[in-house]
């Protein structure tokens, strides 16, 4: 029988509640105001955020939405909480419920439903630590218990990105579209990017992409010549981490490449950024400039082998 005493919450980033531009605005307005993700002066960005940012970007990143949408809602939370619903099978002792950092559910809301909650593992589905991804989990969870007479104990799991039951899914991941659609000229890891002055104050994020595309490529037995990493997803005009994805795809069309292969190793599921940036954005940027086939590999999502990979993620912390 499940204990309401011990909870495990797994927590993803986020996502609206519906491809309106309303739901997208509220959802943006959100996320954008976290200090982590931006961290400029609030008088100017919010001025920015709300009379610029917000009215043009809302209309057009939820018609990009639409795209996507799956019957049941939002693909990064329906295939978060088909992954939490099988780690509850897989581990029937212990609680485990989803939250969203950003948007519903959120984490007040699913830690107001355990009020004696003795232990709390806190796993945030990011392989790869960011301050502006993971640590920002740690200040919603830490922030809801400074209005709380009862703080439980507290596992925060920081990072899994080398964990070798990971790494086996990734491997296995790959490997299997291999085997039912052959290989590419290259395979590219593309990873969410940040800024790059995050990194020179002293973020590990960029690092530990690299730890991980690394590992994965050893297990692939692919030589330095047969593999990429590159970074997507850039905001605004300062230099975020590169090789940019984008612009990298480009170059390998013009340089006579004509299939690649493009995993995406950061993200736990398959969300906006993977399946319309990197499936329709970039893939129609590598065709225009003479490529033939942007083939991307699925995120694990809620498939076996990542409920597995999770399952011993936390058993390893327990």
């Amino acid at each position: 029988m499940k204990s309401r005493q011990r909870l495990i919450l797994l927590v993803n980033l986020g996502t609206p509640d519906a491809p309106t531009a309303g739901a997208v605005r509220r959802y943006l307005a959100e996320f954008l105001h976290d200090y982590r993700v931006v961290d400029l002066s609030r008088w100017l960005w919010c001025i920015l955020l709300h009379f610029i940012i917000l009215p043009i970007r809302s209309g057009r990143v939820a018609g990009n939405y639409a795209k996507i949408w799956l019957p049941k809602g939002s693909p990064l939370l329906v295939y978060s909480q088909g992954l939490a619903d099988k780690l509850q099978h897989q581990m029937p002792n212990t609680e485990v419920r989803l939250a969203m950092r950003y948007g519903n559910p959120s984490v007040s809301a699913v830690l107001n439903a355990y009020p004696d909650l003795q232990e709390l593992t806190v796993l945030p589905l990011y392989p790869q630590y960011s301050a502006t991804t993971t640590a920002s989990v740690f200040d919603a969870v830490t922030r809801y218990y400074l209005k709380q007479e009862r703080v439980p104990n507290l596992r925060f799991i920081r990072e899994y990105h080398r964990h070798p039951a990971w790494l086996d899914a990734m491997e296995a991941r790959i490997r299997n579209h291999w085997d039912l659609h052959g290989r590419g000229e290259r395979l590219l890891f593309s990873f969410h990017g940040i800024p790059q002055r995050f990194a020179e104050r002293g973020d590990p994020y960029p690092q530990q992409c690299r730890e991980s595309a690394e590992a994965i490529a050893r297990r692939l037995e692919l030589s330095p010549e047969q593999w990429l990493m590159t970074y997507q997803s850039r905001f605004g005009r300062e230099p975020w981490l590169q090789p940019y994805t984008d612009k990298t795809l480009e170059q390998l069309g013009r340089d006579g490449f004509k299939t690649l292969d493009l995993v995406c190793p950061g993200f736990a599921v398959d969300c906006l950024e993977t399946l319309e940036e990197i499936s329709v954005e970039n893939a129609h940027l590598f065709q225009q400039a003479g490529g033939a086939e942007l083939r991307y590999i699925g995120a694990l999502n809620d498939e076996p082998g990542h409920v597995a990979a999770l399952a011993r993620v936390l058993e390893s912390h327990g």
